[in-house]
């Protein structure tokens, strides 16, 4: 379930996006002297799933409450090449001058939904799950983590203070891992969780003596995962397992293989091309 954000922290992104496109005013459509109705749709110029259409509808709102814009498809679906994604009437200025903000946010989102669905459709079948990570686009990273979600992934922390994640520069600053954690330890809230980052078998060890809640096996070859997956069942059960580093379409089942819980992999956000969607004004 794809959960967004309430609109009291969304409007003043989308408000500013809208003043960033508009600027001291829209020259073409003010300068033709609009006045009158106008009707619209949006349509899909190739196949994807979409995402991002009730920010879409928001942001029209925000611009002129007399425009409606009336989704076609759900969050989620997908949208054939030539599919009428959503109808929209109002006034016609409006209708012209919210266009661009509304389809490039929609296109960015519904691009991350559809590669994050790719993804996900590879393991499906298996009870690993997909999770993004923190390499997102400043400004847009609660918007791009909700697109993962429509596309059928889950979320890892949005920001810093989600959970306690300790990688190789905090352990080289500690002096070790079971030093990391004794001292953040002493100083984190409940009920947050703390994940380790490891790249051999001594971490795990380490990571596993500490107590801690996630091990991420990081950049590990299939043969290593599966060894410290069994290595880490044995000694905790409790504790959860996290693959990352170089995933890919091609080895994504592979890795799931091995027993991880979770694949954590910043692809689905940063290597996402647009879906390429587009307005059609219709006649009066």
């Amino acid at each position: 379930m794809s959960l967004l954000p309430p609109w009291i922290v969304l409007d003043p992104l989308l408000g500013e996006w809208l003043r960033e496109d508009i600027g001291r005013g829209d020259r073409a459509t003010q300068g033709l002297g609009l006045t009158r109705q106008g009707r619209a749709v949006w349509l899909a110029k190739e196949r994807g799933v979409a995402a991002g259409l009730p920010l879409a509808a928001r942001i029209f709102t925000l611009l002129d409450a007399d425009v409606h814009f009336c989704p076609l498809v759900q969050e989620g679906d997908f949208v054939e090449k030539g599919q009428t994604v959503a109808e929209l009437n109002g006034p016609l200025a409006s209708l012209l001058m919210g266009e661009r903000v509304a389809l490039n946010l929609t296109m960015c989102l519904s691009g991350v939904a559809t590669l994050t669905r790719k993804y996900v459709e590879v393991i499906a079948d298996l009870p690993t799950r997909l999770a993004d990570t923190r390499k997102t686009t400043p400004g847009l990273r609660i918007l791009e983590k909700y697109a993962v979600q429509v596309g059928g992934a889950v979320n890892h922390r949005l920001g810093l203070d989600d959970a306690v994640m300790i990688k190789d520069n905090h352990i080289l600053a500690a002096g070790g891992i079971v030093e990391a954690v004794r001292a953040i330890r002493r100083s984190m809230p409940y009920p947050l969780t703390i994940e380790v980052e490891t790249s051999n078998f001594q971490e795990i060890q380490s990571a596993i003596s500490a107590g801690v809640d996630i091990i991420m096996l990081d950049n590990m070859s299939r043969e290593e995962m599966t060894q410290a997956v069994r290595l880490i069942r044995r000694e905790n059960p409790a504790i959860r397992v996290e693959a990352s580093g170089n995933i890919t379409l091609d080895n994504l089942r592979l890795v799931a293989q091995t027993g991880v819980d979770f694949i954590s992999s910043s692809a689905p956000i940063t290597r996402s091309p647009w879906l390429d969607l587009s307005m059609r004004l219709l006649a009066a």
